[in-house]
């Protein structure tokens, strides 16, 4: 019987305003509020949000809390069915946070802990069957419980997981335990299959168990009854009274993540006269876990963890996930490629594991500890022994069953001791068929020059899973000749730090998982930014974090790190771990004939179920399209082919592929026609017919300087119908126009400065002087003002071409004595200015967030197109999920809407752009690839902003225009942006030609 709906409710500011009229039958209740269950009541209008990552959201030392202790009195009446009479009747609360009182008929019944496990009370002596009865629950905000949940997360407050009431008769099935392993090269299952009875009083005699085992394809394979003679009561079982089940079935369908078989026990449990007093059913999965050599093997396979952190979260719910966002949850994942999920850090909604069963993901369940802010200790404190191993084993016990599970971890950021050995050896002799996991048990190497990092912690953890190590530690393990891990392998549990823009850097992550021996995957924190709906004084949503109601002490927006927005709009970050964790992959390996080598990364399922498809781009613009006809290649097996390339001749300067994977029909994540993997290929030139025609985009067909004027510091230079004015004095630039419209009304500014990333320092955070964002605010590089020492005005070729020349240095700043910049303006034609760009940043200063210049476009440019990396933003440290092509836009379509605004939208390996409107197009070349972002903001805009509502979008385009730009890195909470993508040249020359039609 579900009681998840609207309950009475009522808040008290801490445990000692508890009345006894709370929990008594005959209160009225008239005047109390609503909250829905499940719910939090921090999502309803009761107390607030608070968000803390280390540091606890008090003062006060373990055990105790704060006086001041929110606490919600839950009521409900229910009527309990009259055939429920004489039967056991057990009351499931799936989660409170933290703390559970539970009262039914004005009768205390018991009280539970862990936040994030059910707590199961027998109410069978407490209610009266065929009546209405009251259930009085009462949660308390915090308790000791809470120093071990103390993790990265919003605290929340509230039953926020399913409560329901179910019934059974005295004997009853009170626990099965599943193993369904592989033998015989992984081809045959075996069953053995532990039914616990439960039952009051004596034995009970002449009942019996029968199970019976159904195929994925819905086949009976199995079926048989144990009765009371054949039923074990010996003392070494488990169970009082346990029917066990032992079979090997011959050629079973194995469970994996990429083929999720699954077979369906039902259990029937019949009383001495025959009678079917329950039954139950489980899905089961044949598969096996080993972890030797070096390697987690999945059925004998090393599969590499192409895998994300998940926290429980919803924007406007909570900690309340609805089931059809845990679906979208999981079939999203599967979208994008991601084959394991971290349950970061505790049990997930058990329902969730259910959908990991379903669709197929391999699945670390967390055990609900974490003492972040009292590490070191807790572990070693005895009075803290009991909840550590309760949480672990409840755990255990309540998720044994689920194929998807492939490791238990001991919790997280919990230091190491004696109970987390403890707790590891209990789950090894409890649970043999999954490996132990537990990060901090590498503590006492963690973050050191230690040349043996990692090489500890062997009790407690089975898998080498350290967090955001650097690539050279990662190398400095693989490689220790001297003490090397033979037997562990090592997969991240977090790396990669998703705050904001970021994720710079996982290709180079990648390229270690892929060639390097022992190094095996990892899970990227995290899946989803946790910030919460919520309205600003003027009605407008926007996403909170941290601060935003009034929580002290917080870690502001520490708490938005994922690679979706809070609504589960993905971030652009994720393609690049789709792109990275794609099944198959393509490789040019001949010119003539083009011959491409298809090969297949999955573990154990053929390509067969998938379509792939190519275009020939020339010059970024498809110009041909057709399919593959491929035969199945079996899991990491290559297949050449040769490509028919069309019969027409093609002219242009280069000519590309972009092939496409896409399932064959739809799939249970996803539907036909859904994009699996995708790869661009540059081919040879021999596949062009010709070169393009010279002069097509570039030179105007009437050239000439037409006017100069000089009106002291002004001067007006006139080409047709191309104006440029400029001053001597002010800057530069002060107007261009072209057929009586304005383009620019501002001088170009040189753009050493970026809008910080998160990665680059939060700039919500105090300290952080390790961060580049310190760095460059020390350097002034936020303020940085130049000071006009030169101008020169030439024409050049009188009558055909005039050069303008300014030169500036910093001014009002010792760090930048040798700065200086320059630029020229050349103009030649009535269509084209070419800007000339000089920097000089002197050998003191170096690691600059960019090098280029802004460009204040006026408004009505809206048109954007490119030929460059594409679709979707990226970064000299991200981009290996976009491709080289002509890509169409528009510049409000350019801005990436960061809970926190930082910098955003930039574009790479870019060989020109067109900014249009109905009446002007102006063309960006260079002679050298650059980069751009194109956005109605201005980085300034960015910086000073902290939620998206203080952001005005302005009328004008700012284009900015980069020869150089820093990676992004994962500093957040990880390496910084690695050397190869830092800049530390002392000089930098670029220049543009802009054309105007």
């Amino acid at each position: 019987m579900s009681l998840n709906r609207i309950w009475r409710f009522k808040m008290h500011d801490q445990v000692g305003d508890l009345q006894v009229g709370d929990v008594a039958i005959d209160t009225d209740r008239g005047d109390w509020g609503h909250v829905e269950v499940p719910g939090n009541w921090t999502m309803q209008g009761y107390d607030r949000p608070h968000y803390t990552n280390v540091q606890m959201p008090f003062s006060n030392e373990p055990p105790t809390v704060p006086k001041m202790n929110p606490t919600g009195v839950y009521s409900q009446e229910v009527r309990i069915p009259e055939a429920w009479d004489n039967r056991r009747v057990i009351l499931h609360f799936g989660g409170a946070e933290s703390l559970l009182y539970l009262y039914v008929n004005g009768e205390f019944v018991g009280m539970g802990k862990d936040s994030r496990l059910p707590s199961e009370f027998d109410v069978s002596s407490y209610i009266k069957c065929g009546e209405t009865n009251l259930i009085v629950a009462i949660v308390v905000k915090w308790s000791d419980a809470s120093f071990v949940e103390d993790q990265d997360q919003w605290w929340m407050g509230g039953l926020h997981r399913e409560v329901y009431l179910y019934s059974t008769d005295s004997v009853f099935i009170e626990d099965v335990f599943c193993g369904a392993s592989l033998e015989n090269e992984y081809r045959d299952g075996v069953l053995d299959m532990s039914v616990g009875l439960g039952f009051s009083g004596h034995l009970p005699e002449g009942w019996q168990v029968e199970l019976q085992l159904f195929s994925p394809s819905g086949q009976a394979v199995y079926q048989q009854a144990l009765d009371s003679e054949a039923i074990a009561s010996e003392s070494r079982s488990r169970y009082r009274l346990c029917a066990k089940f032992n079979e090997c079935l011959r050629d079973v369908s194995v469970w994996s993540a990429e083929v999720p078989n699954l077979y369906t026990a039902v259990l029937c449990l019949k009383n001495a006269d025959g009678r079917e007093v329950e039954h139950t059913s489980m899905r089961i999965g044949f598969k096996a876990v080993e972890v030797r050599d070096r390697m987690l093997l999945i059925n004998g396979k090393r599969v590499l963890i192409h895998g994300v952190n998940r926290h429980d979260h919803h924007e406007t719910r909570g900690k309340a996930v609805d089931r059809d966002t845990m679906r979208q949850d999981a079939v999203l994942m599967k979208q994008y490629n991601i084959n394991s999920v971290r349950c970061s850090h505790y049990p997930n909604d058990p329902y969730w594991l259910d959908l990991c069963d379903e669709l197929g993901l391999y699945v670390i369940d967390e055990a609900n500890i974490e003492s972040h802010a009292f590490a070191p200790w807790l572990c070693h404190n005895s009075s803290y022994s009991l909840a550590f191993h309760d949480r672990g084993k409840r755990m255990v016990e309540r998720d044994k069953n689920h194929p998807s599970i492939i490791a238990w971890s001991l919790g997280n950021e919990s230091g190491h001791g004696a109970h987390h050995d403890g707790l590891a050896a209990w789950i090894r002799h409890y649970d043999g068929s999954r490996p132990i996991h537990y990060e901090s048990a590498l503590w006492d190497m963690y973050g050191t020059n230690d040349e043996h990092a990692y090489d500890k912690g062997y009790a407690a953890t089975d898998l080498v899973c350290p967090m955001y190590p650097t690539l050279e530690l990662l190398k400095a393990w693989a490689f220790d000749e001297q003490h090397p891990d033979q037997r562990r392998p090592c997969i991240l549990c977090e790396y990669s730090h998703s705050m904001g823009n970021s994720n710079g850097g996982l290709s180079d992550y990648y390229e270690l998982f892929k060639t390097v021996p022992g190094l095996q995957g990892g899970f990227i924190w995290e899946w989803i930014d946790q910030g919460l709906k919520a309205l600003n004084e003027n009605g407008v949503s926007y996403w909170a974090y941290g601060g935003d109601y009034g929580d002290e002490p917080n870690d502001a927006n520490f708490v938005c790190d994922g690679l979706l927005w809070p609504d589960r709009t993905p971030h652009p970050s994720i393609y690049e771990l789709k792109k990275l964790a794609q099944p198959v992959s393509v490789s040019l390996v001949e010119d003539d004939p083009v011959t491409l080598s298809f090969r297949s990364r999955f573990d154990f399922i053929e390509t067969g179920w998938l379509d792939a498809s190519w275009e020939l781009l020339i010059d970024g613009r498809a110009v041909a399209d057709g399919a593959f006809q491929l035969d199945s290649i079996a899991p990491g097996s290559e297949l050449n082919v040769v490509w028919q390339s069309p019969k027409d001749t093609y002219k242009g300067e280069e000519a590309a592929l972009l092939i496409r994977f896409v399932s064959k029909e739809t799939q249970a994540w996803c539907p036909a026609g859904h994009e699996v993997a995708k790869e661009w290929i540059s081919l040879p030139k021999c596949v062009l017919g010709g070169q393009a025609e010279a002069g097509a985009t570039s030179q105007s067909r009437n050239s000439g300087i037409s006017q100069i004027c000089q009106n002291g510091d002004l001067v007006l230079v006139k080409s047709g119908k191309l104006i440029v004015e400029a001053d001597a004095q002010a800057g530069g630039l002060v107007r261009l126009t072209h057929a009586g419209r304005e383009i620019l009304s501002t001088p170009p500014q040189i753009s050493l400065w970026r809008a910080p990333t998160d990665n680059d320092g939060i700039k919500l955070w105090s300290g952080q002087e390790n961060k580049p964002l310190k760095r460059w605010q020390k350097l002034g590089l936020d303020q940085l003002e130049s000071r006009l020492v030169d101008f020169a005005y030439e024409e050049t070729i009188p009558g055909e071409e005039v050069e303008l020349r300014w030169g500036f240095e910093a001014s009002g700043r010792q760090e930048w004595q040798d700065f200086y910049w320059s630029y020229k303006i050349t103009i030649r034609d009535q269509e084209t200015v070419d800007f000339d760009f000089h920097v000089e940043v002197g050998n003191e200063i170096e690691d600059l967030p960019r090098v280029g210049a802004i460009f204040t476009l006026n408004p009505r440019l809206e048109d954007l197109e490119w030929l460059g990396l594409g679709p979707y933003e990226n970064y000299p440290d991200r981009k290996s999920s976009v491709w080289r092509a002509v890509h169409r836009s528009t510049v409000d379509q350019q801005y990436v809407p960061y809970v926190m605004p930082q910098e955003n939208g930039l574009k790479c390996d870019v060989d020109w752009l067109t900014l249009a409107s109905d009446s002007s197009l102006i063309k960006v070349e260079s002679h050298l690839p650059f980069m751009f972002s194109a956005l109605h903001f201005h980085p300034r805009d960015l910086t000073n902003a902290f939620h998206a509502t203080d952001l005005v979008a302005r009328p004008q385009t700012l284009l900015c225009l980069d020869i150089a730009h820093r990676g992004l890195g994962t500093g957040s909470c990880g390496p910084d942006t690695f050397a190869a993508y830092r800049l530390s040249e002392s000089k930098y020359d670029f220049s543009f030609k802009i054309s105007i039609t």
